[in-house]
């Protein structure tokens, strides 16, 4: 049972990693102004891409942190 459980632990550690990066990647992003890159009148366009760019800044961003965890974790084991 307890094997279960931290599978459990990682996985909603990496929901919220992930949650938390995105929300941060997405707050960031809105510093810059896309508006001017694009045509006028393409409101849904524009925050489409703010949404897209925020999962993957954010996602890769979580994911980083995720593995220098494991890796962290795994040092022990090298001494």
């Amino acid at each position: 049972m307890e094997v279960y459980e931290a599978i459990g632990q990682e996985a909603l550690l990496g929901i919220l990693s992930h949650i938390f990066f995105i929300a941060i990647t997405f707050y960031a992003l809105q510093a810059f102004m896309l508006e001017k890159i694009f045509k006028k009148n393409r409101v849904f366009q524009i925050q489409l891409i703010y949404i897209l760019l925020s999962i993957a800044i954010g996602t890769t961003v979580s994911n980083f942190f995720l593995q220098l965890s494991n890796w962290s974790g795994k040092l022990p084991y090298l001494f």
